[in-house]
């Protein structure tokens, strides 16, 4: 955001840097966030499923923060770029390098020796190791599979290993298909919802944050604005660009507060279109043609709804059969 527009309406901040500085908490994340700190002290290997903008990957740094502070579990991320790319080997390495220290042995290179030298390092540090694993609905089967693995061999050696996953629903419905249940029967999930019935508190926090302690919510968007907002969107993400784009047309055209015409000049009309949703929960053209074993060019005319009615139904159909939300 521009900073005459920021002057204009008395920001204090951009609305893409609220989640740097800044947390939301509804009662129900309070919840998961206790769950999730009891379940890695438990050793358990835990799925983080939400929406993108659900605030998953703020939600990790949270709860690595208060593992740090608390200094009785200790902390590994993967931090590789390339997702997609990551097998079990990569995620072995990003054990070493946030748990050895300038005094132990480097990692080895042989495949046999690498568990059985982290395991030893693990049992060493004398305290329960947690691995962060964020977009991890890009993993392959092969890497899913091979961290149940990684986790067998760890509580073998008595070198207690927890995972977090954090995803899109992708994740989620990959793990309880029948070719992964050796890994699916295994993992504690925790959903998370988009903000339902506290949207308007979320619109009105979001304003509080970015506006001097003076300002009140209804100098800024008249209450049918407000009331648009909360009825069309449902993730902090979506609230974070809208506000932003209403606020910058509504500079343009001279405008405070920012009434309901702008809200619905900004808001795209194909916010909740079917191929939205479905990119929201993680399924790309390519994740759906594998799904459904169709070629991507009926994926995309599906999407479009260029397809016959009994067509359209079919693959509907075959969607909700697989667990995809549509």
């Amino acid at each position: 955001m521009l900073s005459d527009i920021r002057s204009h309406y008395g920001f204090t901040r951009d609305f893409s840097l609220l989640s740097q500085c800044a947390f939301f908490e509804t009662a129900q994340l309070q919840l998961v966030l206790k769950e999730l700190k009891l379940a890695i002290k438990d050793g358990k290997l835990i799925v983080l499923s939400g929406m993108v903008g659900t605030g998953k990957t703020s939600t990790l740094q949270r709860i690595q923060a208060s593992l740090e502070q608390e200094k009785e579990i200790l902390i590994a991320q993967s931090l590789a770029l390339n997702i997609g790319h990551v097998t079990i080997e990569t995620l072995e390495l990003a054990l070493f390098c946030d748990l050895a220290t300038d005094k132990d042995e480097p990692m080895p290179k042989k495949s046999e020796q690498r568990p059985r030298a982290l395991r030893e390092l693990i049992k060493k540090k004398k305290k329960p190791v947690v691995l962060f694993i964020d977009d991890a609905h890009q993993l392959s089967e092969d890497t899913l599979l091979g961290l149940k693995r990684l986790m067998e061999v760890m509580r073998g050696g008595k070198s207690p290993l927890s995972i977090v996953m954090a995803g899109h629903p992708k994740l989620r419905n990959d793990l309880v298909h029948p070719s992964m249940e050796q890994i699916g029967g295994r993992v504690t999930l925790f959903e998370f919802d988009s903000l339902g019935p506290d949207r308007r508190a979320y619109l009105d926090w979001v304003l509080s944050q970015v506006s001097a302690s003076k300002t009140k919510p209804q100098a800024l968007l008249t209450d049918a604005a407000a009331t648009l907002l909360c009825e069309r969107l449902a993730t902090p993400l979506q609230f974070e660009l809208y506000l932003d784009r209403a606020f910058t047309e509504g500079f343009r055209v001279g405008q405070k507060p920012i009434d309901v015409d702008t809200i619905e000049a900004v808001l795209s009309p194909d916010l909740n279109a079917m191929g939205a949703r479905l990119m929201r929960n993680g399924y790309n053209v390519k994740q759906l043609t594998d799904t459904l074993g169709v070629k991507p060019r009926e994926v995309r005319s599906f999407l479009a709804g260029q397809l016959a009615a009994e067509r359209t139904q079919e693959l509907h159909d075959r969607l909700l059969a697989a667990g995809v939300p549509v």
